[in-house]
């Protein structure tokens, strides 16, 4: 039920879910690298000691929350975004710089995912280890790498739905600029 409105939610479909877990994951990242990082911070601090290979910990954590975020944001449109050309245009002339960016964007992700890939691959070759524990890194490699396709995926499913289904693509809760 609905707290405003007294309604039951819309039925949310498979595509819909699917799109709430990556958000979820890269949600959980942020989560990850900010407890590394506090965590990190008072044993330094406080104690005088740190985790066994903390910063490749954190620099390869960090890499995956970035491709994450990728996914997360680029089926909602919801990252920064300059839109003087877009506001000023009318509903239909939106509609086409919408389907040419997520195109544009489409293709960028895609390169860098097949770019991303190559790069697990040549880290797994060449048995990159950590400084400290000697741990593989390609694992952390192919976690950022699934985030870069689940980007893909999204960024597909938004290029379908805003060229032949828009109704999906309403907008959600926004917040309004002051003026």
């Amino acid at each position: 039920m609905s707290l405003r409105t007294g309604e039951p939610p819309p039925q949310r479909n498979l595509m819909d879910r699917f799109i709430d877990a990556i958000e979820l994951v890269a949600a959980a990242f942020v989560g990850i690298v900010a407890a590394d990082v506090f965590v990190s911070v008072v044993l330094r601090y406080f104690f005088s000691l740190s985790i066994p290979d903390s910063y490749d910990f954190g620099r390869l954590l960090l890499g995956i929350l970035i491709f994450w975020g990728i996914a997360a944001t680029s089926y909602r449109g919801t990252h920064i975004t300059v839109d003087l050309v877009w506001a000023n245009v009318p509903p239909k002339g939106k509609r086409i710089i919408d389907v040419f960016a997520t195109l544009v964007l489409l293709f960028v992700v895609t390169v860098q995912t097949y770019t991303l890939f190559d790069k697990v691959r040549t880290t797994r070759a060449d048995h990159v280890l950590t400084f400290d524990l000697n741990l593989p890194t390609w694992p952390f490699f192919a976690v950022a790498w699934a985030g870069d396709v689940s980007a893909v995926v999204l960024i597909a499913v938004r290029t379908y739905r805003l060229i032949f289904r828009p109704e999906l693509m309403a907008p959600g809760p926004s917040l309004k600029a002051l003026e």
